[in-house]
């Protein structure tokens, strides 16, 4: 049976999908506490990989690598940059790039010389179910959003950027618009899992809740966002992608 990883960067964003594991075992490994058991009729491995590109990287090499996952899903939030991607929001990577790497004149901007490419392209098959499940989640109403202040929500798909700084000035933002235009959130680790499970030709996606517009505007209470809408939506939404696979 296909062993799916599944990674969050923060506890929060996993502790909602970690309550519905069943049959559960624990390995250490790492400085990091693996988790395995079923989740919606598929063998899972749980772990939280903490933040930015290397924590992640570490993180999905040793479940692809040690624990011997198939396919890998990073589920956890990001800051808006799009025109159109406002808080609340979740995001489906079909695309993943670091907004950070620079060897030029060696490479072009962005593009990482092991794998003579800068963007990594999500599994499509993983994606179009995190979509699917996203939309359904959307749906319906979620009370936690009238008592944050937070509107209509919908989810988009397209290029997620990833980079070992926070972004949150418009200053940072608008240089990240103007440098990659249909960006559309930007978080610390996506990019970095996608070229480990290119280096092992393994399938992955990523899935986003954006908890901010990555700039000066006024911010929602993040831990309350956290806790009341983006952890729910990350169990709902992968628990739900989970049954149609």
């Amino acid at each position: 049976m296909t062993l799916i990883a599944i990674v969050s960067a923060l506890h929060e964003e996993l502790s909602a999908i970690d309550a519905l594991l069943e049959g559960r075992s624990l390995q250490q490994r790492g400085g990091r506490s693996f988790h395995r058991g079923r989740l919606q009729g598929h063998e899972v491995l749980l772990v939280l990989s903490g933040i930015g590109k290397v924590a992640a990287a570490s993180t999905a090499t040793l479940a692809l690598d040690a624990f011997g996952a198939q396919a890998l899903l990073f589920t956890g939030v990001a800051g808006g940059l799009a025109p159109g991607v406002r808080v609340g929001d979740v995001v489906v990577a079909r695309e993943l790039l670091q907004h950070d790497l620079d060897v030029s004149p060696l490479f072009p901007r962005y593009v990482v010389p092991s794998a003579g490419r800068a963007r990594f392209a999500a599994d499509a098959v993983l994606a179009d179910a995190l979509a699917a499940a996203a939309d359904e989640v959307l749906a319906q109403p979620h009370p936690a959003l009238q008592r944050l202040g937070i509107g209509t929500v919908r989810s988009h798909q397209g290029l997620v950027v990833s980079g070992d700084r926070f972004v949150g000035t418009a200053v940072e933002s608008d240089a990240l618009r103007t440098a990659l235009p249909d960006a559309l959130a930007v978080e610390m680790e996506g990019a970095a899992v996608a070229q480990v499970c290119a280096a092992f030709g393994r399938p992955f996606a990523v899935l986003r809740t954006v908890s901010d517009r990555a700039d000066d505007s006024a911010h929602v209470d993040f831990q309350r966002f956290i806790a009341e809408v983006a952890a729910e939506y990350s169990r709902d939404t992968v628990a739900a992608a989970l049954r149609s696979l």
